[in-house]
């Protein structure tokens, strides 16, 4: 098994940092230097370009980390170059159907499981040219793809979209499901559907992560529904809004 994937099964307790705002592999760094497994560069909410996603992706890779790319949504003719270009796992936002799950996990794999293209040479090889018939099957298990399920009817179909060969995570947005279920912000109001989504995984031997909720205490409650310990710390962009304040504070208590 991937051994990232592993580690999850195994229920180790695993830091994930977003990337939204920064354009150099010092994040990346950081990342590692805090204790983080996996970093998630996201594509969805910032205008990073595709080749500082694919930069900081096998950045990512070089230092041990497990790089991840959240894609537009719906833009699978990105799924093949990030993930040529150092990617190691592929998030795919606002997916309500198996069959959409199943055109994103398809642009992940190689025949006869998939529709990715063929190449000889990958980051996570050194570039080394590599046959296809070792290079195939060794990337199709090192890649890794979640599918987010982040409206009622996603959560509806989480049965389906689990039960897919080629994907490996589901993945709940609390943020975008509240906004859908006409509750922003409420969590305490998404329980019965995280209970949904980690009986489809449960039932597949697949993952559930749970991201967007901030209170450590509401997560602590929800992870015995069937929610992996794989834990997003925060974005880039918020990390840093938070440190700005806290030291403008310090310097403002003492001297203003």
């Amino acid at each position: 098994m991937n051994a990232f994937l592993e580690r999850l099964h195994d229920g180790k307790v695993t830091l994930m940092l977003a990337i939204r705002s920064a354009r150099t592999p010092d994040v990346v760094r950081i990342a590692r230097a805090t204790g983080h497994h996996s970093v998630l560069i996201d594509l969805e909410h910032s205008a990073m370009s595709l080749d500082v996603a694919a930069s900081l992706s096998a950045a990512a890779a070089d230092l041990g980390l497990t790089p991840f790319v959240r894609i537009p949504e719906r833009e699978y003719g990105a799924i093949g170059r990030l993930l040529d270009c150092g990617a190691h796992g592929i998030v795919a936002p606002r997916v309500d159907t198996a069959a959409e799950a199943e055109t994103i996990s398809r642009a992940c794999r190689f025949p006869p499981r998939g529709q990715r293209s063929q190449l000889a040479m990958v980051p996570m090889l050194d570039l080394r040219p590599t046959p296809a018939t070792e290079l195939n099957p060794w990337l199709d298990a090192a890649t890794i793809v979640q599918i987010l399920v982040e409206t009622p009817t996603g959560i509806a179909n989480s049965g389906s979209i689990a039960a897919l060969d080629g994907v490996d995570m589901l993945g709940i947005g609390a943020n975008d499901l509240t906004a859908e279920l006409g509750t922003p912000g409420q969590y305490e109001r998404i329980r019965s559907h995280v209970a949904t989504a980690a009986e489809a995984c449960r039932t597949h031997g697949k993952l559930l992560q749970l991201g967007g909720i901030g209170d450590l205490g509401l997560m602590k409650d929800l992870l015995p529904l069937g929610v992996c310990p794989l834990f997003m710390t925060g974005t880039d962009t918020e990390l840093l809004h938070s440190g700005a304040s806290t030291r403008a504070g310090l310097v403002l208590k003492e001297f203003a």
